[in-house]
């Protein structure tokens, strides 16, 4: 089978697209048939080697984490996942490699995709969807009627935790560059601001949650739009923000973690049209080094990048 992988940490130069053997799946794991898979901008950070404390060194690596399919082999131990079943999820950091015909993974990371959902729109949401949903109703415990600031909110997690919140009931403000303004506004963003201009000192104690997604905030501003009680989630997680998280339950770092409540609340909220993924270019698995390497290094197009393997 073909799989995009790499052979030691480094830039884009490192991608190749190669024919490997057929993974099996050991204890717990599936084998799945990729009908589509989705790049993020953490797949290029673990390329590049920034988290190697955490993947490790063994190579090669495959590209990619969030996937949709159908489970084609099942290993020992696997209950609830049968060959044949549409799957959408993720692998995990060791894991990897969904830029490929077929990806092993865990089958606690793989959950039924319902047949209204096609495989490029589940595809989109796992990381971002997982990412959003962990911080609001995870980590703040949102309610309806609270007000949520996002930086980045026309990116991956950010536009997700924009649907996310308003579909909850709250009210939502954010920011992202002068240009997607009107975009914003159109996705339900309140009140807009452009990333470069802001000044905090203007939104003084205005936020019940701050979400920022950018990693654009320093702590001491989250505080100042903070409202007595309030939180402020980091999805950049530098090491003062995790230090400060593990003293401070007002500033917390934010790891996506699936749970099966988690997932079932981000499908039933595609399927009600109330959480959609912006998809900016669709290749086959042949095109997929040279679109991965224009999104990375151009960050063009905006939206999602969908590599379909079949095509």
């Amino acid at each position: 089978m073909k799989r995009i992988q790499y052979n030691r940490y480094g830039g884009p130069e490192e991608l190749r697209l190669v024919d490997i053997d057929t993974p099996k799946p050991d204890q717990g794991q599936v084998r799945v048939r990729v009908m589509a898979a989705s790049a993020n901008p953490m797949d290029w950070v673990i390329r590049q080697g920034k988290v190697k404390m955490m993947t490790g060194s063994k190579f090669p690596r495959g590209l990619g984490h969030d996937f949709a399919g159908l489970v084609e082999a099942v290993g020992p131990g696997v209950t609830g996942l049968k060959i044949g079943d549409e799957v959408f999820g993720f692998t995990t950091l060791k894991e990897a490699g969904t830029f490929a015909e077929a990806v092993v993974t865990d089958a606690k990371n793989a959950f039924i995709k319902p047949a209204a959902l096609p495989f490029e729109v589940a595809a989109a949401l796992p990381i971002v969807g997982i990412t959003a949903w962990t911080a609001l109703f995870d980590k703040a415990k949102l309610k309806a009627g609270q007000s949520v600031f996002i930086t980045g909110c026309l990116g991956g997690v950010g536009r997700a935790a924009v649907q996310l919140a308003l579909a909850h009931g709250a009210k939502v403000a954010g920011s992202c560059s002068a240009s997607g303004r009107e975009e914003a506004l159109a996705l339900g963003v309140g009140e807009v601001f452009d990333y470069r201009a802001l000044d905090v000192r203007s939104l003084r104690h205005q936020f019940d949650v701050v979400l920022d997604t950018a990693g654009t905030l320093k702590m001491r501003e989250c505080d100042t739009m903070l409202k007595r009680g309030g939180v402020a989630l980091h999805i950049v997680a530098t090491p003062a923000k995790i230090i400060r998280s593990l003293i401070s339950s007002r500033h917390q770092t934010v790891f996506g973690t699936a749970t099966p409540e988690g997932m079932a609340g981000l499908v039933d909220a595609a399927l009600r049209g109330r959480l959609t993924a912006k998809i900016g270019r669709t290749v086959p698995l042949t095109e997929a080094v040279p679109a991965i390497i224009a999104l990375e290094k151009t960050g063009s197009p905006k939206g999602k990048l969908l590599v379909i393997p079949g095509r």
